[in-house]
């Protein structure tokens, strides 16, 4: 089976083309494939399968083998991809994500004509606690209090395709975030698990993030969690309507105005390609 290794700002995952190539079980696929120790090593494995009323589709499992809906670092690099190898010099790509459509804009490329940095229509913010999903019932689910390992955090939470729980603190770096991410991740609050970004804000527009996956820990970025930040950020009046986040993989450009969808540019990176035994 041939394969690709990309990054997204150090978000990393195995990369499977399936217009050429098949894979008998995904979840199996993406343990092994996942693991740094034993395989080639990401936080997940994703499919780029063909769609007919598309240029792709994106199908993504975690490191763990469980399925999540979106991950932006992740289809930047979908979007590099079918570029490169399917629609070279092709401006716009139009994809299919567990989170239903998205747009992608090639915004540089390389002297080759190869794509080096995307810019992701991430869609609209989903603020009611019940779809993002919470247990909360109500139409937004900002400044809320939750418990954990003897501390009271405030919280936001929102969906951008997934599920997002930030949280803001004063020194990020120090921040006990393996300790704290997954409590938060398995809290009885989101019943679907969440994702959880520590934030720690420089500027009205400039922060630093650091990420609790859930089913993947810690990870060097997260596309779609950038943009709950970005979300959240503006709604609360912490950061403005253009946020540069940096990450531990790199730096992202965030854009909300609070109408319509948050956009996100940033680079996507092929690594290696490889073959692996059957």
């Amino acid at each position: 089976m041939k394969f690709v290794k990309m990054h997204g700002t150090g978000n990393d995952y195995v990369y499977v083309d399936m217009f050429t190539e098949k894979v008998a079980d995904p979840v199996k696929t993406a343990v092994a494939l996942s693991h740094r120790r034993f395989g080639v090593g990401g936080d997940g494995l994703i499919l780029i399968k063909p769609r007919p009323d598309a240029d792709a589709e994106m199908e993504m499992y975690n490191a763990d083998g469980s399925m999540s809906e979106m991950c932006g670092n992740g289809l930047r690099c979908v979007a590099k991809y079918v570029h490169d190898h399917y629609a070279r010099g092709k401006d716009e790509l139009k994809l299919m994500t567990g989170a239903g459509w998205r747009s992608a804009r090639i915004v540089k490329r390389d002297a080759s004509g190869a794509a080096q940095q995307v810019r992701l229509d991430m869609g609209p913010p989903i603020w009611d606690g019940l779809k993002i999903p919470t247990t909360f019932d109500a139409p937004e689910v900002l400044e809320r209090s939750i418990e954990v390992a003897g501390r009271t955090l405030t919280f936001g939470s929102v969906s951008m395709g997934n599920p997002h729980c930030v949280i803001y603190v004063d020194d990020v770096v120090k921040f006990p975030v393996e300790q704290i991410g997954p409590l938060i991740e398995t809290h009885a609050y989101f019943p679907r698990k969440v994702n959880v970004e520590f934030v720690q804000v420089i500027n009205k527009g400039e922060a630093i993030q650091r990420t609790w996956e859930r089913g993947s820990g810690e990870t060097w970025s997260c596309g779609t969690g950038a943009s709950a930040v970005a979300a959240i950020g503006f709604r609360l009046g912490k950061t403005g309507s253009r946020l540069r986040i940096h990450l531990t993989g790199g730096e992202l450009l965030l854009e909300y105005d609070g109408k319509g969808s948050v956009f996100m540019t940033g680079n996507a990176v092929e690594v290696f390609q490889g073959v692996l035994p059957d």
